[in-house]
């Protein structure tokens, strides 16, 4: 009998330790929406690829929008992209010795599957108004971040021995952001020219080629964009250094 109620007490402990155990078991977010993107991407590869050898000129009357044949290869391009520049975040931690915060890298996968596969593949920038510019305003702020924290790394470096003001900070922030996005610009032109794609949006999706400033009009709105959303991030974090909080707090809350 003594037996029988040390056993089923013994039962009773280890359920309660299981669901002690149950809730306080985290998920690794960072993995499972890299693993996602990783996913996505190669099944979008695969995917662009079949439309490009399947490609016919004639016209879909079931689609209000009539794919070209570059929409396929730009759509393959920022996929292969993609691929490649989601294991960036990896190749710094293991390189360089960087630890990036996991909800800045879990907003860079986001950013990515956003961008990629929502913007390209699901044709999100002509289906969603303003996509294009909601994509700029993230990216620019979450840029800025990075700014910031690549600071904080320099600022904890044994090797150097520096103390940047608040006001500097900032303005590394802002700079590194917009000379990103800057870059960016110019990867955007540079596959227009040479493969003969639309990144630049300017043209419409019917064909109907833009000319003037209507032609510039999406490059420097995105550019625009990247420094208002930069500026923003950038003088937050400056007025919260002044305020004591600190580099490793903003690099804590990122």
């Amino acid at each position: 009998m003594k037996i029988t109620f040390y056993i089923a007490e013994r039962k009773k402990e280890g359920n309660r330790d299981m669901k002690n155990k149950i809730p306080g078991r985290k998920r690794d977010w960072r993995k499972i929406s890299g693993t996602i993107l990783l996913v996505t991407l190669v099944l979008s590869i695969v995917y662009s690829i079949y439309k490009i050898i399947t490609f016919s000129s004639g016209t879909n009357t079931a689609d209000p929008y009539e794919h070209f044949k570059s929409d396929y290869v730009l759509m393959l391009v920022e996929c292969l992209l993609g691929l490649v520049v989601m294991f960036l975040p990896a190749f710094l931690e293991k390189h360089w010795v960087i630890r990036i915060p996991n909800g800045m890298t879990i907003a860079y996968f986001v950013f990515l599957y956003c961008a990629v596969y929502l913007g390209e593949v699901r044709n999100f920038y002509y289906a969603v108004p303003h996509w294009d510019s909601v994509l700029h305003a993230f990216s620019g702020g979450m840029l800025g971040a990075l700014g910031f924290s690549l600071v904080n790394i320099l600022n904890e470096s044994e090797r150097t021995k520096v103390s940047l003001s608040p006001v500097f900070v900032a303005i590394f922030a802002f700079s590194f952001a917009l000379s990103m996005g800057a870059l960016w610009e110019i990867y955007e032109y540079s596959l227009d020219c040479i493969l003969g794609l639309n990144m630049q949006k300017f043209r419409l999706e019917d064909g109907t080629q833009l000319i003037g400033s209507a032609a510039l009009a999406d490059t420097m709105k995105d550019i625009i964009i990247d420094a208002l959303s930069a500026l923003a991030v950038s003088l937050a974090g400056c007025f919260g250094l002044k305020k004591g909080k600190g580099i490793n707090k903003i690099k804590t809350n990122i």
